[in-house]
């Protein structure tokens, strides 16, 4: 039940303030698609989802468009990402996983942008300087991926170290 947990909470802090873009998206999709079923990844589309139309709708007061299904898409393959770890997380793939996915975000949801919106040239040039101008919103992803995702893969060691050594406490005293 961890997994839904970080879900939760991932989406409880989209929709609060979050100073330098600092979330726990990408770190709680990785975690969920490593710990959770396939069957269960419905759940926290459905909740990433709905939390992107609230902020698109309500809170910014803009229209939802074909380029969020890129978006969503993305989301079901940073859990698939997070499949890759269901039999060895050990911290470099912990890492790796983190930075696949903060990269593959970057890419491709900077490339929606680009192909749906009116903001950048249908050029080379404009792709460029659409990837050139999300750099500061990729600082933000990128430190959260490589800052959240080894603490969420790193709590249920310490929860069972925790629960080791209470056991251990018990029989001693």
């Amino acid at each position: 039940m961890l997994a839904y947990l970080f879900v939760v909470s991932a989406v409880a802090v989209r929709l609060l303030p979050h100073p330098w873009h600092l979330t726990p998206v990408g770190a709680a999709l990785l975690f969920f698609g490593a710990k959770r079923p396939v069957r269960e990844w419905i759940a926290p589309l459905a909740l990433f989802a709905s939390a992107d139309v609230y902020l698109t709708t309500v809170h910014y007061r803009m229209h939802m468009s074909a380029d969020y299904l890129v978006t969503w898409a993305w989301y079901a393959a940073a859990m698939g990402i997070g499949y890759l770890l269901v039999r060895k997380s050990d911290p470099v793939r912990v890492v790796g996983a983190s930075l696949a996915s903060a990269i593959s975000f970057f890419l491709v949801s900077n490339f929606t942008v680009w192909m749906f919106g009116d903001m950048y040239a249908k050029t080379f040039a404009g792709l460029v300087q659409c990837y050139i101008m999300a750099i500061p919103f990729f600082r933000g992803t990128f430190a959260s991926d490589l800052i959240y995702t080894p603490v969420l893969f790193s709590v249920p060691y310490a929860l069972s170290l925790m629960d080791r050594r209470t056991a251990e406490a018990r029989l001693r005293g």
